[in-house]
């Protein structure tokens, strides 16, 4: 019986070191107006992107590359069109200016695509191929999730590292 109580009080003590090293690991307070997100540090298509090129990207919170909760800003360039990719992880966005055509399924379909004006809302669901393009002006769109994340696409022909 006094095993079972010491273990019991171990098992206690490592759950509580557990949650204090997770409670330690919180993300700093942060706030950015729009002119200190357009300040931040931009590159190509980054991880989260479709990587397709023109594309920028702005880590707005955490690493898209690393486990953790990650925010990035896409700055898509008008008559852009991105083929059918996937994503590992769960993410969720916003447009923020442009109106983003978007579309599921494993292959490009314009009859699927959905016009989204900005304050629209989308889900990009674990492994569910999705497709996108911009029309004659630049969209902007925040997407959330959880990382790592990455780009698969639904035909290697059109991963665009693949693309001279």
């Amino acid at each position: 019986m006094n095993r079972i109580k010491v273990l019991q009080g171990c098992v206690m003590v490592a759950l509580l070191v557990s949650f204090e090293a997770m409670a330690q690991v919180q993300s700093p307070e942060q706030r950015m107006s729009p002119a200190e997100i357009e300040a931040q540090a931009h590159s190509g298509a980054g991880t989260g992107s479709s990587g397709v090129t023109g594309i920028q990207t702005i880590a707005l919170k955490g690493d898209a590359t690393k486990p953790g909760v990650y925010m990035i800003r896409l700055v898509v360039p008008a008559h852009t069109k991105i083929m059918p990719h996937d994503h590992p992880d769960d993410r969720v966005a916003t447009v923020v200016s442009g109106t983003w055509l978007f579309g599921y399924g494993d292959q490009f379909d314009e009859a699927k695509l959905k016009a989204l004006p900005p304050g629209s809302f989308y889900t990009e669901p674990p492994k569910q191929p999705h497709f996108a393009q911009t029309g004659d002006s630049a969209v902007v769109v925040d997407i959330a999730g959880y990382g790592p994340s990455g780009t698969h696409y639904e035909s290697q022909s059109d991963e665009p590292t693949h693309k001279k």
